[in-house]
């Protein structure tokens, strides 16, 4: 079948095992849709539940699924509408633990994915009709609220391939699974697990226009848990074939038999009139008849609402979504009324994206990775704030407050959605830091407990670089009053780093104090990491200054002086005596005085010790301001020759082809013959008894930095080749494509993968000159500034160039356009 989606990628076989790609909208939870078209992770109930189908324990694992039954010519076939079972599923002590495993599936299953759409394409010869099961959730570059929808949008695309007409029933069934979020339960039968919490759900029937609806409800008086909410189930398209609130309760395996039964004979279901039910499991089934070579749709919705949300805090701090809709109909009702505009405007964006001239794997890169926005990493409090973990554990979240030095990486939400943005550096400026200029680098919430102490920890990375962000974000709004509103806690911010005890205390343009850093440990001296962060927070800071100064908004003439002088500097220092010839090192050095808030020691009085120190050691991201500084527009922060040979170093001493003979002593992410980039290495000895604690690991994001810079600096085979490498390896078969793991699953820091995407296609816009920077394009490149997305070409008229704009979302006010560093005219068209 030719699909009318986009697709970037395709995964079939083997491939299909590890794919899970989260369907949700920005912080509401999502479901997943697996390689073979089954619905896994549940994780709507505010918690990460990897791993978690709801089903009933004593029915070999029956959850929901959906089922096609064919009346061709009398004869009649029934399948599950899920491809083949994966081998590595078959063994268990009782057969196969695989969530409705006995019943008949597809032979072949594809899919195609360009997320946020996924869709699974089933075929067999014994079935006359070809099977699309397209799911998604809107998502928008630039509207927030529209990619912040509670609801898993399935779409089944029937097409009859025969020469005889076909009548066609399709059923979903769906396991109420309120008060049980995948971790209240016990063990049962032999190594069988009974899911705890649902005793007292049920569905009932709510009306709908043009179908059936299911309302998913519990009568729990644990109304406060996070887990408490109602779901909704709604099915258009084609004609009635039933509906069930509830499933009959028989012995054995009789109650999957007696569903079977019915509806492979006669492609409907009836309600269960008997006392003795399965209140849990509830059905709705449609049908339609499809002529030789004709085509139709039935619409499956599932929406939720779980309002509880405590994310890292004590008591419940909410949703956004939750205030947005007061249940799951509502939620239902608008996603319906919307389904055709959502989805046209999803499919505009990813087919722009996709039809773009960048690498295949920069693009998947890119796009995949977005989807851990709408993972339970992230959530929105009823705010509107964005929140998130580093990552999350199968059933926790990993690392809490939306960790400073872990986010700075991540390019993704800026782009996508500069309001969101723009949100995170209030809440860091706004509420995580104090009047001295320390910022928490894990936020408490709710947001009022930020200021109730003055004992946490700053950490050096995380600060300096959200002073990099909030330029790049006013950049790109254009915002004066945004900046305003938070600027006295930005240069409080800076300021901090220059306090006795401090990170540069003696104000000389480099960090000597005690930094603690994104590696989970104190740095004691000059080193590369945190040098680079400062030196593009003080370009940063230079550059904010004179604009409020020249605009008048402010008279920090004397602070901008102050900024680029320690620039200066510090950027003089730091190729003088860290660059090595071949990389830049750190010098370790114990402060004599150390502010308590930058001291991560349990007694902050004891002596330090110089323990997991980099030292010598050729870091994978120890250009990581140079990169940011690239990113917001800052141009050169360190020499631009020592800059390129040190990224040649890294891949020279760092880039590792096998993994047969490493040795790791923490975490591992690669194998075998897999090919990545080491943390750190030690190419001339002098490797600390206890360097820093992931020196010998491989973590995704980081490399995607790399990527990035290495593009940055015209090395764009050697980047577009590492992201193959990363790629490689979430390739479906080893792991899922849509889940690039760190310290938790779906982490933050992958998210850096836009940053390629930037620095390949060459955009960069400025709303405060109107200024946009492009590069030279036959086809047309895609672009988002986070307010909006478009796509513009190039061409020769009239003797001169022209850039031609075409905006498809939002809004990007123009003065001029730059290309190699030089004026050319611009039309500016719009899509509607």
């Amino acid at each position: 079948m030719n699909s009318t989606w986009p697709c970037l990628k395709t995964y079939d076989g083997e491939h299909l095992r590890r794919i899970a790609m989260p369907i949700g909208g920005i912080g509401t939870g999502s479901i997943s849709l697996g390689g073979r078209g089954d619905l896994r992770d549940w994780e709507i109930m505010n918690t990460p539940a990897k791993g978690y189908t709801p089903v009933i324990d004593g029915l070999k694992n029956v959850g929901g699924f959906f089922a096609l039954s064919c009346l061709q010519d009398g004869k009649r076939v029934t399948r599950c509408l899920e491809g083949p079972i994966d081998s590595s599923e078959f063994e268990a002590a009782e057969g196969c633990k695989t969530p409705n495993s006995g019943l008949p599936r597809f032979r072949e299953a594809r899919f195609h994915a360009a997320y946020p759409l996924g869709c699974v394409a089933l075929r067999d010869e014994q079935v006359p009709l070809d099977v699309e099961l397209r799911a998604m959730n809107p998502m928008i570059p630039g509207d927030s609220a529209a990619s912040s929808l509670p609801g898993a949008m399935l779409t089944f695309h029937l097409r009859n391939r025969s020469n005889h007409p076909v009548e066609a029933s399709l059923c979903g069934t769906i396991l109420n699974p309120i008060g049980c979020d995948g971790r209240q339960k016990k063990g049962s039968w032999g190594s069988r697990v009974h899911y705890l919490g649902w005793d007292k759900n049920a569905s009932v029937e709510a009306p709908v226009e043009n179908g059936r609806r299911l309302h998913l409800v519990s009568a729990s008086e644990e109304t406060g848990m996070e887990a408490y909410g109602d779901l909704c189930f709604t099915a258009t398209g084609g004609d009635d074939a039933g509906l069930r609130t509830a499933w009959k309760r028989l012995s054995w395996g009789n109650t999957i038999l007696a569903f079977w039964d019915e509806f492979s004979t006669t492609g409907m279901i009836t309600p269960c009139e008997c006392d003795s039910r399965f209140a849990t499991l509830s059905s709705i089934a449609r049908r339609l008849t499809l002529a030789p070579g004709a085509s139709g749709e039935i619409k499956f919705l599932i929406t939720w609402r779980f309002p509880n949300r405590k994310g890292w805090s004590a008591e419940v701090v909410g949703n956004h979504y939750a205030e947005r809709f007061a249940t799951s109909i509502d939620a239902s009702d608008y996603m319906l009324t919307n389904w055709d505009g959502l989805a046209r405007r999803t499919l505009r964006y990813v087919q722009a994206f996709c039809e773009s001239p960048l690498p295949t794997v920069v693009k998947e890169a890119a796009l995949f990775n977005s989807s851990t926005l709408r993972t339970q990493t992230c959530f929105r409090t009823p705010d509107g704030h964005l929140f998130g973990w580093e990552g999350i554990h199968d059933e926790v979240g990993s690392c809490e407050g939306t960790c400073t030095h872990v986010w700075n990486y991540e390019q993704t939400t800026a782009f996508l959605f500069a309001d969101l943005s723009r949100g995170m550096r209030e809440v860091e400026f706004l509420h995580a830091t104090n009047a001295e200029g320390a910022m928490r680098f894990r936020a408490k919430l709710p947001l009022p407990l930020n200021s109730a102490d003055s004992k946490f920890l700053a950490a050096a990375d995380g600060q300096m670089g959200c002073i990099m962000k909030i330029y790049r974000d006013w950049k790109l709004c254009g915002d004066d009053a945004f900046l305003l509103k938070l600027w006295p806690k930005v240069k409080a911010a800076l300021g901090f780093a220059w306090l006795p005890g401090g990170w540069d205390a003696d104000q000389d343009g480099v960090m000597e104090g005690c930094q603690h850093n994104t590696m989970d440990v104190d740095y004691y001296g000059p080193n590369p990491q945190m040098q680079g962060w400062y030196l593009g927070a003080l370009k940063a800071a230079t550059r904010m200054a004179q604009h409020l100064t020249a605009t008048r908004h402010a008279d920090d003439a004397d602070f901008a002086a102050t900024c680029e002088s320690l620039y200066q500097r510090g950027r003089a220092w730091t190729d003088q005596e860290l660059f090595n010839g071949e990389y830049y090192e750190q010098r370790i050095a114990v402060p004599a005085k150390i502010h308590p808030n930058t001291n991560s020691a349990a007694d902050k009085d004891a002596v330090p010790v110089e323990v997991l120190q980099l030292g010598k050691g050729c870091l994978i991201d120890q250009l990581v301001g140079q990169t940011m500084a690239h990113v917001c527009g800052l141009g050169y922060i360190l020499d631009p020759a020592n800059v390129r040979t040190t990224l040649r170093s890294i891949l020279k001493y760092n880039l590792k082809r096998g993994f047969h003979d490493h040795f790791n002593h923490l975490r591992n992410y690669v194998f075998g013959d897999e090919t990545a980039v080491l943390m750190s290495t030690y190419p001339h000895g002098e490797r600390p008894d206890q360097p820093f604690p992931y020196y010998n690991e491989v973590m995704t994001g980081f490399e995607h930095i790399l990527a990035s810079h290495l593009i940055y600096e015209g090395m764009v085979q050697e980047g577009v080749e590492l992201v193959g490498y990363i790629r490689e390896r979430y390739d479906g078969r080893k792991r899922s494509p849509f889940n690039e793991a760190e310290c938790g699953h779906h982490y933050a820091r992958a998210m850096a993968a836009w940053a390629e995407v930037l620095a390949l296609s060459g955009f960069h816009y400025d709303r405060t000159t109107g200024t946009l920077t492009l590069t030279e394009q036959a086809s047309p490149m895609f672009f988002s500034h986070g307010q909006g997305w478009g796509t513009w070409t190039t061409r020769a008229e009239n003797g001169s160039l022209l850039a031609s704009i075409t905006l498809h979302e939002g809004e990007l006010p123009i003065q001029r356009v730059i290309i190699d560093g030089r004026h050319v005219r611009h039309e500016t068209l719009f899509s509607v």
